[in-house]
């Protein structure tokens, strides 16, 4: 069953309007280069399509909820170790085909960048991370990339321990401030990396709900039944927007660079109706249409809930199945190959009250090897050899021979 807010993280707009600088209480500009807007629209895009996807997969579902700026960043790191069809995969995947590998990453970069300085009276953490096996050769090409652009910690471990969950799954713990404890359940033989991305959101609304006013009202479900939740309550101005599949409400925190909007069907249509119109140019069409602010009577119901997903399916239905399967090329994360992905898991969290939002997700790309497996070098020692052994700093021989039958003791 999924109820009219199912969506509300992932219709955040995260967009400035015009601002004076000089007052915390107006919204600040972001200005972007030609190819970071490039990038937001190639993000939008790959969002607009994952969050579909993942709707039309969970019928059983009460309420499902997505960061796809986490998705794209964990996919991004990963990407930064993808070669040939692999690489073309996440481009088309991802959206940003048209970009090079060094626009992606500095696009990303400005990204981040400004969306973290946006409010001061808004908290937004974004981080990542690379957890790879010790001992596990790693391309320091793969490694400086990520740490320059995405300010990734990148540490080996011993995968062999049962420390080494814990480790990350408190990195987790930590960056979402315990909102989600954990992303890995365990570690394989064959898993060699994980590339984590984590954001934690909490904005105060601009307008706060009075928690006097909070009570238990009917709430329809699909089904046909009532149930009866706690319901904030406000009358305010509010940017309003209606067609002939919903209304819509726009609701700001802090000093208004982030907004969260609250689409409800229309009485003759379902929230699937709107889900459906989901597109770059319907977004955007839908964006610019809160123009006219209109006194509202506001009830909206509190909301605090988890959600978890694996991305397998729908990313490979989205053009990334390469990436997951023996084909696949990450000869930049280690050029003796025998590399896939093995899973993407992606958890949500999100609590709107009288107060605000606090929400958080984490994506975490599992990296691990294909049935081939590494394409190591064959040296089969098979026939007469010679042999040396050194002192390293000197180069001194110690000794040297060689061997034309090993059983022979002579």
């Amino acid at each position: 069953m999924k109820s009219s807010l199912s969506i509300l993280l992932v219709l955040f707009l995260l967009f400035a309007v015009s601002c004076n600088q000089d007052d915390i209480t107006l919204p600040k500009t972001i200005t972007l280069d030609e190819k970071s807007t490039e990038l937001i629209e190639a993000e939008n895009e790959f969002g607009l399509e994952l969050f579909q996807k993942i709707y039309a997969g969970e019928e059983a579902a009460d309420n499902i909820m997505v960061s796809p700026l986490s998705v794209s960043l964990a996919l991004a790191m990963t990407y930064n170790g993808a070669n040939g069809e692999t690489q073309k995969a996440m481009e088309e995947t991802l959206k940003v085909y048209g970009l090079s590998p060094d626009e992606i990453n500095e696009s990303y970069a400005s990204l981040v960048a400004a969306l973290k300085s946006l409010d001061p009276k808004v908290i937004l953490e974004i981080a990542n991370a690379i957890y790879y096996r010790e001992g596990f050769p790693v391309e320091q090409d793969f490694v400086s990339t990520n740490q320059n652009y995405y300010d990734a910690e990148v540490e080996a471990l011993n995968f062999s321990s049962p420390q080494a969950v814990n480790i990350i799954n408190d990195w987790v713990a930590d960056k979402t401030h315990d909102k989600i404890d954990k992303i890995l359940d365990n570690i394989s033989g064959d898993h060699v990396m994980f590339l984590l991305n984590a954001i934690y959101f909490k904005g105060i609304w601009q307008s706060e709900f009075d928690e006097d006013y909070t009570e238990d009202l009917p709430f329809y479900l699909e089904n046909g039944s009532t149930a009866q939740v706690p319901t904030m309550q406000k009358t305010e101005s509010l940017p309003y927007y209606s067609n002939n599949v919903f209304r819509a409400v726009k609701l700001a925190y802090g000093a208004g660079n982030y907004n969260m909007f609250v689409f409800l069907p229309q009485e003759e249509n379902s929230l699937e109706d709107i889900v459906d119109e989901l597109s770059v140019d319907t977004w955007k069409s839908w964006m610019e249409s809160f123009t006219d602010t209109v006194n509202i009577d506001l009830k909206l119901p509190r909301l605090k809930y988890k959600y978890e997903i694996t991305l397998n399916e729908v990313l490979a239905d989205m053009g990334m199945g390469v990436a997951f399967g023996d084909g696949a090329d990450f000869t930049g994360i280690n050029k003796g190959g025998g590399l896939k992905i093995d899973y993407v898991k992606h958890k949500t969290f999100i609590e709107v009250n009288e107060k605000g939002t606090e929400a958080a997700a984490v994506t975490v790309v599992a990296i691990g090897y294909t049935s081939v497996g590494p394409q190591n070098m064959q040296f089969n020692v098979n026939r007469p050899f010679l042999y040396a052994i050194t002192e390293k700093d000197t180069d001194a021989i110690l000794f040297m021979g060689t061997v034309k039958n090993p059983e022979s003791e002579e």
